[in-house]
């Protein structure tokens, strides 16, 4: 659901941190770190450390302008990802190698604190995206549910971080437009090739892809999202100015973007829908099997095999059905758990009626919830977030609810994404389990706070990996309780709800891409075990089906953190304090969960 997207995630409160940023970096840096000497001229291994970490953000912006943009840094408003070929393939292969030659070469046996933590992650992603160069990605460069084409929509809308303050923002945007249709007509080489070499999107997925194009083909520039801006211009300016940025923004709209918008609709109606594929998990594919494995350990970052996850989850979807049943029972609802689930489905009082009603709703709840998070944290980000309804032009195949950072520099708000597209896909029920999960203290809690710790190095404070960002969610979750919400047993049923949906994608994605599953015997199994309507379970389907791996990463997640919750409680007995506890998991920002078990049972250790 909730990108995860990605961003890529996804993917941030409201108490004050700057009075507790020396203290994180002080518990992190006593527990791990030894001081340095200041007589030593020598270049530390520390010290190459974090230049080689630093160079290494820097250079890699090179490759993601998008990045720069959402970073607030505006040289890449300009500027668009490289067009999809040969040559910048082996261009940012020969990046990571070299980054990964030059990581060889420091001590790592003299690190600690940190740097350590540095060394590891940064060893670690690069060997795996060393791995994954073997598997074709970049014949299917987007689909439904990611893609730069909607990061590109979202940027021209003038809603998200693309700025349009200035004349020279308005002109940045003109000249990213042309680097974007570059872009995508690689993007349709490549798929082309895809369709040679048998790598291409299942039907489904091929088919939710037209519309998403044919949305931009307006007859008239004033009709296009991307004349938001111009609507929106700034009062500072002059009437010349807006005469003839409109003007510009008339020939980007009607030359440049609705002409590659037309072909790429065409090409995806004539050619490549027709040549997609019918089977839609990855083990069809060529080396289909590894491709999946590789896929599980990205997302994760756990050594599961595919059999074993599936297990995990038929267990966990029949534990949560029995507390289901429990609720049916405490409601005094006469009928088994089908009639339950559609009494769920149906039934008005558990919907509203309009999309400003279910966003006041949320944002009631996010004052509640504000005012019950320092129970369990002495922690929470400076920056504050806000409820949006998810924007018209991609709430048919968005998630039901997904979360945006906020500017690192404070100038935006994270936001917590309503999609308001089907008022019956959003009951009542879910509000305090989604809110927990998507804003605080979920991912809004964990991705803001890493934005706002100091001395983290960039490519760790914008960095992130779903298994951290989705298990920490999920995980906050399980705190409703004791966050003296979930009181009402419908938002218990929520709670359950959501926990249920996440278990299922553990026996849905496994058996969609290593187990031969179809999508109608995926949407069966979801309607069988939840009270999802049809509309939501077949766009989260067709998610599992697009995104190999990542679903895998809530569940899995959640397990590690409780794991070493228990751990920690069991080794410290009466010192356990919950609130340092929670500090220690989200003081360095995201990590790879082995590094994560190995850092929290140092700071354990350091404690006895």
């Amino acid at each position: 659901m909730k990108q995860i997207k990605l961003a890529l995630l996804s993917t941030a409160i409201v108490l004050s941190l700057s009075a507790c940023k020396e203290e994180l970096v002080q518990q992190s840096s006593s527990a791990e770190s030894a001081p340095s000497n200041p007589s030593d001229h020598v270049i530390s291994a520390a010290e190459q450390l974090n230049t080689l970490v630093s160079n290494y953000f820097d250079e890699g912006l090179a490759f993601n302008p998008v990045g720069g943009t959402f970073l607030g840094r505006a040289e890449y408003n300009n500027q668009f990802i490289a067009p999809i070929n040969e040559t910048n393939i082996t261009k940012k292969r020969d990046f990571y190698l070299s980054y990964q030659q030059q990581l060889a070469q420091i001590d790592k046996s003299s690190l600690t604190g940190q740097e350590l933590l540095s060394y590891e992650i940064l060893a670690r992603d690069l060997a795996l995206i060393l791995q994954g160069q073997q598997f074709p990605s970049h014949l299917m460069p987007i689909n439904q549910m990611s893609g730069a084409h909607n990061t590109f929509a979202g940027f021209g809308s003038g809603k998200s971080a693309q700025p349009f303050n200035t004349a020279q923002d308005y002109i940045a945007f003109i000249e990213r437009a042309d680097a974007y249709t570059a872009w995508l007509q690689s993007v349709e080489n490549m798929m082309r090739e895809g369709i040679k070499q048998g790598v291409v999107l299942p039907k489904p997925l091929a088919e939710k892809l037209l519309p998403q194009f044919q949305a931009h083909i307006v007859s008239n520039a004033s009709e296009s999202l991307f004349w938001g801006p111009i609507d929106n211009f700034p009062e500072d300016f002059t009437q010349q100015q807006r005469v003839e940025i409109s003007a510009g923004y008339n020939q980007m709209i009607m030359q440049t973007l609705v002409p590659a918008y037309q072909r790429m609709s065409e090409f995806l109606a004539n050619e490549y829908i027709p040549s997609s594929r019918e089977s839609i998990g990855y083990s069809a594919l060529p080396n289909g099997k590894a491709w999946y494995e590789y896929e599980i350990k990205k997302h994760t970052s756990l050594e599961l095999s595919a059999d074993e996850i599936h297990q995990i989850g038929l267990g966990e979807v029949e534990r949560i059905l029995t507390q289901m049943k429990e609720v049916k029972q405490t409601v005094g609802f006469e009928g088994d758990l089908k009639a339950f689930f559609q009494h769920l489905r149906s039934s008005d009082e558990f919907y509203y009626d309009t999309p400003e009603q279910l966003i006041a709703a949320y944002e009631q709840v996010k004052a509640k919830i504000d005012a019950k998070v320092p129970l369990l944290f002495n922690v929470a980000p400076k920056a504050d977030y806000i409820v949006k309804a998810v924007e018209a032009y991609r709430a048919e195949s968005a998630a039901g609810a997904s979360y945006q950072a906020p500017a690192p520099d404070g100038s935006r708000p994270g936001i917590f994404y309503i999609n308001t597209f089907n008022l019956k896909a959003q009951p009542k029920f879910l509000l305090e389990t989604l809110s927990i999960h998507e804003a605080a203290p979920g991912h809004h809690f964990q991705i803001a706070l890493q934005q706002e710790i100091e001395g983290l190095p960039l490519f760790r404070k914008f960095g992130g990996y779903t298994v951290f960002a989705e298990g920490w969610a999920l995980y906050a979750e399980s705190l409703g309780k004791e966050l003296g919400l979930f009181t009402d047993p419908y938002m218990w049923y929520g709670r359950l709800a959501d926990e249920q949906l996440r278990a299922m994608r553990l026996v849905l994605d496994t058996g969609f891409h290593a187990k031969g599953w179809t999508r109608q015997q995926g949407i069966d199994y979801m309607l069988a075990n939840s009270s999802m309507a049809l509309s939501d379970v077949t766009a989260e389907v067709e998610r599992y089906i697009a995104w190999p791996g990542q679903a895998l990463s809530y569940k899995l997640g959640q397990f590690k953190i409780q794991e070493l919750r228990d751990y920690c409680k069991k080794a410290l007995g009466n010192k356990f304090d919950i609130k340092e506890f929670h500090t220690q998991i989200l003081v360095d920002g995201a990590l790879p969960m082995p590094i994560l078990e190995a850092k929290i049972k140092r700071w354990v250790a350091a404690q006895k």
